[in-house]
């Protein structure tokens, strides 16, 4: 895979593509079948497999912090998108200069002078241009002039409602993490790097592993059993509290993960943790004293719960059933 930063860097080299455009935030099902149909006509027409993404996403260009919250970050998009054939990905920044660009300005600059497209795959509710202007009948019209065809993308349904990343959004928001991963075709999941935080739950004798969020609000709030998977590549049971930390006058979103009966250093190393069950939302307590009372519960009930999937499984063990990491997200807690 090779990801280009901007129309600037496009070469010679990259002339001539299959293409989709999208913010593709999530890479669900309906993101996947749309790149298994690129994969399908970049094959037969013999040309690369592209994506483009915008950063920020135009959402958060216009609505700032009243956008909704991203599903993954760019690192994990861009991993996803490989992982569903993407050969190259293009991204642009998303600025002033390239809103105001015209739909007609963006199909000659981007679409026929940067990528030189062969074949376009699009929703056809697709808009771009300064006011969202351009539009796939635009698309239809403009492709013969300039030697390139376009086609709308097949809509993904699952229970007969269409996948989209509002929805996953919104069975994020309620804790339905069953219909997520279903959504998803996996668990949720954050990755990241270990950072240093306040040790606080070292000296309540729980210590975590700190991944920052940034300072947009995750798609998550809660306390939640979760699947790390470690450096090493196997996995281990966990407990993960996502939020703003209101007990210690959290500033920032934070993913704190305890790993039960494990003694290591995970500073700087990256983690994948994925969200199974939520055992409470995210609360403020009186004080430590009730905090440290209330994590002690809470991390009962998520031995429990992981017990009830291994009974033979102990605190402090890697999980090895039924691979890494396992889809539990429908088990009772």
């Amino acid at each position: 895979m090779e990801l280009i930063r901007g129309i600037h860097n496009l070469r010679a080299q990259h002339r001539g593509c299959v293409a989709t455009i999208g913010n593709f935030d999530g890479v669900h099902l309906g993101h996947q079948q749309i790149l298994q149909q690129v994969r399908e006509i970049a094959a037969r027409l013999r040309q690369p497999t592209t994506v483009m993404v915008f950063e920020p996403q135009p959402r958060e260009f216009f609505a700032g912090e009243q956008a909704p919250p991203r599903l993954n970050r760019f690192r994990e998009k861009v991993e996803r998108l490989t992982e569903y054939g993407a050969e190259r990905i293009v991204c642009l920044q998303f600025t002033s200069r390239l809103r105001q660009l015209t739909a007609e300005a963006f199909i000659q600059q981007v679409l026929v002078d940067g990528l030189a497209v062969r074949h376009l795959v699009v929703g056809d509710d697709f808009r771009f241009g300064c006011d969202r202007a351009g539009d796939f009948h635009l698309l239809e019209k403009m492709g013969p002039k300039y030697g390139f065809s376009v086609e709308h993308t097949n809509t993904c349904l699952l229970d007969g409602e269409r996948v989209s990343s509002t929805r996953v959004r919104a069975t994020l928001d309620a804790a339905n993490l069953a219909d997520a991963a279903r959504l998803l075709g996996r668990p949720y999941k954050i990755a990241g790097r270990v950072v240093h935080g306040r040790k606080l739950g070292r000296t309540l004798g729980v210590p975590t592993a700190n991944l920052l969020l940034g300072d947009r609000k995750p798609a998550l709030n809660g306390v939640f059993c979760v699947m790390v998977k470690m450096p090493n590549g196997l996995s281990r049971p966990g407990i993960a509290n996502i939020g703003l930390r209101p007990t210690v006058d959290g500033l920032l979103p934070a993913l704190e993960t305890h790993l039960p009966g494990f003694d290591g250093n995970l500073y700087g190393k990256r983690l994948e943790v994925f969200f199974l069950a939520r055992i409470r939302n995210e609360q403020k307590f009186d004080g430590l004293d009730a905090l440290k009372a209330q994590i002690a519960a809470d991390i009962t009930r998520c031995i429990h719960f992981f017990q009830q999937q291994d009974p033979q499984w102990q605190p402090g063990e890697v999980w090895l059933r039924s691979g890494v990491p396992p889809l539990l997200a429908a088990a009772p807690i």
